[in-house]
């Protein structure tokens, strides 16, 4: 095992468990543990202001450290004070498990942290936008609460193909830009290649539209009123550059509303406008809105529709309660409804998620077909029938019978056998010789083996995945690309050097070190670095030695003139040092 688990993680399905990878703690560089504690600082400083009070008591809580990268580790043994726990994956995952492993009280990290370079912002996951973002919230408990019930939710919405093509768009994307050396045209042609796919994505899947409402408020939420919000979603909590630029009137404030899930977004560029949601007991309203739009609650003929489309592994569920689960790859439709629906391949069925027994993919391996609705001529209908009822009808073993449905199904053959859920009615009917057609032409023929008929008037729910997750292997997952990890430079690793030098000073773990001396070579081999000057400059004020200040303020204020980029943070840098010293005084 590539992890340290807990009871939280023991009840994990496999197949989600094939996502977990080591975090690699001792990976992350000096340079790495600098940018974590440059944006905490920053964002503590200014989110104590402007977040919702639960992200600051939420940092308490889970012992996210300021100074250190945390360790997983250290954070499941916080987190499972409030029943959640913690998993390092590598960059973007699935949405569909993402949403899953939410639903089961975990938070996923992706355990990578940005560049200096994308300090600010950075389009893929990682370690500050995860851990710093998402996990101080979740403290709060009526958020954790909808964010277990928008994974629960969000794991059954189904896709369509062009989902998974812009997910893998996505993942590229933020692979190669956070990827050292990347040419710019390289980063600019797969932001072209993703507003393309986004703009002929067609009519949106559930997927996507529960994705927008997982941005507009998960990732991108406020809360308050539209004059007066607070931050609460992760992206901004994340994002120094974007938690500033979103209280400015240059981003709309709208009212929260189902209205969020057809307002698509742009990961690549800031938001032009944001959502605010009165309270968090208002998301889950929302939440459920949403839901009672989904194939999970309608069914009907929209929904084994929308499976077909999808081309993935999907369920239907009866009015009986028998569960299909398979590719659906044919519906039979008369007057609006469903009244014959046709998997390939391997399809399970089930009863309450578990898999009836003698009906594994083993028994259905090349598919599985039934008729659905109401016999022709007779007002009740199969399920609602009782024995006396079944054997006036002949649906008895032994006898030899056609059943014709309204719209044309007709099933003629031998009873063998009934199967019968736990209140006592009949979900399935087995035959042999059994022969069935649809208007004339023949859908099964005898020589095909037993016929099991499912038994239901109508389909109450349709919804991604197996109903029973053991009757599938779901272990299959590949990852097309990982994150790039280059050698690094000789150049690079006498920089980081110098980082561990300065840290070790801070911490005290080494204070024979000549800042001066640091500072020197600094500025000789590596003239554009302006983080370490910071922490250097907090280092001389620490030390009252004011012409060590005065020479660093001079060097970075010739770096922001050749690179007035960055000229905003060191601004921000030297800002903060230099409250803080003010506060203490």
């Amino acid at each position: 095992m590539s992890y340290e688990s807990n009871p939280i993680l023991d009840k994990l399905p496999k197949h989600l468990k094939q996502f977990i990878k080591p975090q690699h703690y001792e990976a992350y560089s000096p340079i790495d543990q600098a940018v974590w504690r440059y944006v905490m600082r920053k964002n503590v400083d200014y989110l104590s202001r402007v977040a919702h009070s639960s992200y600051v008591d939420g940092l308490k809580k889970t012992g996210i450290s300021i100074d250190h990268i945390p360790n997983m580790y250290g954070m499941n043994r916080i987190l499972k004070e409030i029943g959640w726990a913690a998993v390092a994956v590598d960059g973007f995952i699935p949405p569909s498990a993402f949403m899953e492993f939410q639903a089961y009280n975990v938070l996923v990290i992706a355990s990578d942290i940005r560049q200096l370079e994308n300090i600010e912002y950075t389009p893929a996951p990682d370690i500050i936008h995860e851990g710093a973002g998402h996990a101080p919230i979740i403290a709060n408990p009526e958020y954790a609460e909808y964010l277990r019930r928008f994974g629960e939710i969000g794991c059954k919405a189904i896709s369509s193909a062009k989902d998974y093509e812009l997910y893998h768009a996505v993942r590229h994307l933020s692979i190669i830009k956070e990827a050292a050396g990347t040419p710019q045209e390289e980063i600019d042609e797969a932001e072209k290649h993703i507003e393309h796919l986004q703009k002929n994505m067609g009519t949106p899947s559930e997927m996507a539209l529960i994705r927008n409402l997982h941005w507009w408020t998960v990732e991108y939420g406020l809360i308050g009123t539209v004059e007066n919000p607070k931050i609460y979603g992760a992206g901004l909590l994340s994002s120094i550059g974007e938690s500033a630029w979103c209280m400015t009137d240059k981003v709309k404030k709208l009212p929260y509303s189902l209205e969020a899930a057809h307002t698509e977004f742009d990961i690549t560029k800031p938001q032009p406008q944001l959502f605010v949601t009165p309270d968090f007991a208002f998301l889950s309203q929302v939440l459920e809105d949403f839901a009672n739009t989904m194939a999970l609650r309608k069914g009907g003929l929209s929904g084994v529709l929308k499976l077909i489309n999808s081309k993935e592994l999907g369920t239907i569920e009866l009015s009986t309660g028998l569960q299909i689960s398979g590719n659906f790859n044919k519906v039979m439709e008369h007057e609006g409804k469903p009244i014959y629906i046709q998997t390939k391949g391997p399809t399970a069925l089930a009863y309450r998620e578990k898999e009836l027994v003698g009906h594994s993919i083993a028994q259905h391996p090349e598919g599985f077909g039934t008729p659905i609705g109401k016999l022709k001529g007779i007002n009740i209908a199969i399920e609602d029938m009782g024995p006396r009822d079944l054997k006036a009808y002949k649906i008895y073993e032994g006898e030899q019978i056609t059943l014709e449905f309204e719209g044309g199904v007709t099933v003629e053959g031998t009873i063998i056998t009934g199967t019968r859920n736990l209140r006592g009615k009949i979900i399935l009917v087995t035959f042999q010789d059994c022969t069935v057609t649809y208007n004339g032409e023949i859908i099964f023929k005898p020589e095909w083996g037993l016929y099991h008929m499912a038994v239901g008037q109508q389909v109450v729910s349709a919804f991604n995945g197996p109903a029973d997750l053991n009757s599938f292997d779901l272990i299959t997952h590949e990852i097309t690309e990982t994150t790039i990890k280059h050698k690094k430079s000789a150049e690079r690793q006498q920089l980081e050097q110098y980082y561990l030098q300065v840290r070790e000073f801070r911490e005290g773990k080494n204070t024979t070190i000549s800042r001066n001396k640091v500072f020197k070579a600094l500025t000789e081999n590596h003239p554009n670095d302006w983080l370490l000057p910071v922490e250097l400059y907090e280092l001389a004020k620490k030390g009252n030695d004011e012409a060590f200040q005065q020479e660093i303020l001079e060097h970075l204020e010739s770096i922001k003139q050749n690179n007035p980029k960055v000229g905003h943070l060191i601004d921000d840098g030297i800002e903060l040092i230099d409250h803080s010293f003010t506060e203490v005084k």
